[in-house]
C-alpha cells in the first residue's frame, strides 16, 4: 500500500479509518519518547524518523541527498511495519527489546532484521514501541551506524 504524501498529516489522513488509529497512536509515542535531534519527515513513503542534515550533513551512505533514517512506520496491504535501525544494529537493545515483548505476549514477534510487523493493530505493543524510541539518542545513533558502516567496509 504505497501512500503518497508529503507531510506525516497528509500520510496519516489517507490511511484506511482502522490503520489510523493505530498508526497515530504509535507516531504520538514515537514523538514524546524520540531524544532531542531526531525530526518525523516522509521518507521511502512511509513517516520517518531521521538525523537531518544539519546535524549529521553526510547523510544517508545508500543516497546522501537524504537524511540518516533511525524509525520507519509504513502501513502495508497486510500489516503494520515499524523499522528500527538501531536495533538492527544493537544486539543489547535487539534482546531487552525481545525480553519486554516476551511479557506483553505468548507468541515471538513476527521480524525480519530490523523491522516488526503487526497484523492486527490491538497486538501493537504501543508503550513498548514508545520506550524503544527513547532509548538511543541521536549522537549514539550516528556513532552505531558510523562504527557498523566501517566495520562492513573492512570486511
Amino acid at each position: 500500500m504505497q501512500i503518497k504524501a508529503d507531510t506525516p498529516d497528509q500520510y496519516v489522513d489517507q490511511l484506511p479509518e482502522e490503520r489510523k488509529k493505530a498508526i497515530s497512536k504509535l507516531r504520538k509515542l514515537i514523538l514524546e519518547h524520540l531524544p532531542e535531534g531526531f525530526t518525523e519527515t516522509i521518507g521511502y513513503g512511509m513517516l520517518g524518523y531521521v538525523v537531518p542534515h544539519s546535524i549529521y550533513p553526510k547523510g544517508y551512505h545508500a543516497d546522501p541527498k537524504l537524511p540518516l533514517p533511525f524509525i520507519n512506520i509504513a502501513s502495508q496491504k497486510n500489516h503494520i511495519t515499524l523499522y528500527h535501525m538501531g536495533i538492527y544494529g544493537n544486539r543489547k537493545l535487539m534482546d531487552w527489546f525481545l525480553a519486554e515483548y516476551g511479557l506483553l505476549y505468548k507468541t515471538k514477534p513476527d521480524m525480519g532484521k530490523g523491522c516488526f510487523r503487526f497484523k492486527k493493530p490491538e497486538q501493537i505493543p504501543f508503550q513498548l514501541i514508545g520506550e524503544l524510541a527513547g532509548k538511543i539518542s541521536v549522537s549514539e545513533w550516528i556513532e552505531m551506524y558510523e562504527a557498523n558502516r566501517t566495520s562492513k567496509s573492512s570486511n
